[in-house]
């Protein structure tokens, strides 16, 4: 099969089982440089899984992934380095309570790209800026919000340079009232140029910022497309249904 020069992210076949329970059933997604990709299903379809699989927090069970060309399945792969290369953000913040928002994001610069301390704090501080937050880098994570911890933790992945970011359902522990500040930093990384690959239920930001939608049901892509089709014109009745079930 050849492979496609111009993706960045590139999924073949992907397969994982937990146990006796298929979550992923072979699952193809290209992902191209600056494209905002969304991926919506019913609970339990695998979105999650297939994210987690884009950078090895879980290992599929068969298929190929590759980041800018490199198959990051291949035996003597630098985990580390492919981390670097894909950031994640994920429902939980998973920020460490003893450090301030520059020590959470500083840490990751030393320990993931070995960055010396002024340097590291310098881009994290950057990266701080560039979330809304430089003004509470002395702040612990217990003195700042849901959605002011979470725009620390998408710091923290943007200040390693990634070339794919990917969001857990960044936005789904949040109080309502606190989503559409994080929401923001995502729709401006996209206007810089960023790409990413995000399970949410948000569909108004679906339909406003996505380049595309995916579908995901029972480990499959169901369907996929630009927005306007997939959320007013889709093939399955089964995506109609979803959408109108979380849509109030």
């Amino acid at each position: 099969m050849s492979h496609d020069q111009a993706a960045i992210l590139e999924v073949r076949g992907l397969h994982k089982s937990f146990g006796s329970l298929e979550v992923l059933k072979g699952v193809d997604l290209v992902v191209r440089p600056r494209e905002l990709v969304f991926v919506i299903g019913p609970s339990g379809s695998g979105k999650s899984t297939l994210l987690r699989c884009c950078n090895r927090l879980e290992e599929p069970n068969a298929g190929s992934i590759r980041i800018e060309g490199v198959d990051i399945l291949a035996p003597r792969v630098d985990i580390n380095a492919v981390r670097q290369r894909i950031g994640m953000v994920f429902q939980s913040f998973n920020l460490y309570p003893h450090l301030n928002a520059l020590g959470n994001v500083t840490l990751a610069l030393r320990k993931v790209a070995g960055k010396p301390r002024e340097q590291a704090e310098a881009a994290a501080m950057q990266a701080l800026a560039r979330v809304g937050l430089a003004e509470k880098a002395k702040s612990y994570p217990n003195e700042l919000s849901g959605g002011q911890q979470q725009r620390v933790a998408i710091a923290r992945a943007i200040a390693l340079e990634p070339v794919v970011m990917l969001f857990d359902e960044p936005t789904s522990a949040l109080d309502p009232e606190l989503v559409g500040s994080v929401l923001a930093v995502m729709r401006e990384l996209r206007e810089s140029g960023m790409t990413m690959v995000v399970v949410s239920h948000e569909m108004r930001f679906a339909r406003s910022a996505a380049d595309r939608v995916i579908f995901m049901d029972h480990g499959r892509i169901l369907e996929e497309g630009p927005p306007a089709q997939l959320f007013n014109a889709p093939d399955h009745p089964r995506i109609r249904e979803f959408i109108a079930s979380i849509e109030h």
